[in-house]
């Protein structure tokens, strides 16, 4: 009987990994059409339907997270799975390293930046994107957090749900995989990977549910990749002139920009207007 049991801790222990090590997963596969498709001598009619293709996956996976978590609210399997989890396991109450390692995908981005590899946007491109994409994820989560009112496993609170820590991680995950995923594989996959580990952490430290865990990476993921879809629509209301004319930029002394800048003061999220003139 006792082997029995620990034959079924076990089994719960590598279902709740290989559902969070799954999070990511689907986005290499993405990652490699991407790449094939940069290579490929094809005509531009299924060049144009594979893009189609893994773009709908980028989409769908991350919105299949979030419905996991809201199915969650209710008394059915996947609840039932938090509970078994976290029976299953032995809660750590070490050190909280994941607070520090949710932003170690983003720290990547931009010591690549600063080590001259070449990224998707510049440096305040970039700045403004990773900005925007946390203060989308911050206000999704935290409004989350409030209308649930989910208790966490240890009994602290009633704001389990969903995981902001991993909600943070994913978004600087996502930002990392956006910038660099030209370069190589391995980068979004370092990412996603520090991402999970931090989504696994919350579980381990008993601060978080399953399903916690799983829609808070939804939001961080689909947080990001909404903000990089609306961002060229954003440039251009707010600059006079196209900024992806880098020869314009550079060269023309009458070049105008006008940027803004998400921001946090006092409780309170703010929008900060640059202009050049």
């Amino acid at each position: 009987m006792q082997l029995q049991n620990s034959i079924k801790m076990k089994m719960q222990k590598i279902v709740t990994i290989i559902l969070l090590l799954a999070i990511f997963q689907p986005f290499l596969y993405g990652q490699a059409n991407e790449r094939s498709l940069s290579n490929a001598t094809a005509d531009s009619i299924p060049k144009k339907r594979d893009g189609k293709a893994s773009e709908i996956v980028g989409i769908a996976l991350p919105a299949a997270m979030i419905v996991y978590g809201a199915i969650s609210q209710g008394d059915n399997a996947i609840r039932h799975l938090d509970y078994n989890v976290r029976n299953s396991i032995t809660i750590s109450n070490g050190f909280h390293f994941e607070d520090y390692l949710q932003f170690a995908p983003a720290a990547a981005a931009y010591a690549m930046k600063f080590s001259g590899v070449e990224s998707r946007h510049d440096l305040l491109d970039m700045t403004v994107l990773y900005g925007l994409s946390n203060l989308v994820g911050g206000v999704v989560t935290v409004g989350t957090k409030l209308k649930v009112g989910r208790m966490r496993p240890d009994n602290t609170d009633r704001q389990s749900f969903p995981s902001g820590h991993t909600e943070t991680a994913f978004v600087a995950a996502e930002f990392l995989h956006q910038e660099f995923k030209d370069q190589s594989v391995w980068i979004s996959v370092g990412g996603y990977t520090v991402a999970t580990v931090v989504g696994v952490a919350r579980i381990y430290h008993d601060k978080h549910w399953v399903s916690d865990v799983v829609t808070g990476a939804g939001i961080g993921i689909l947080s990001t990749k909404a903000v990089y879809w609306v961002y060229p629509y954003i440039q251009k209301i707010f600059r006079k002139c196209d900024i992806y004319d880098k020869y314009d930029k550079k060269h023309n002394p009458d070049y105008r920009q006008t940027v803004v800048f998400p921001g946090y003061s006092n409780g309170d999220f703010c929008l900060t207007l640059s202009k050049t003139f």
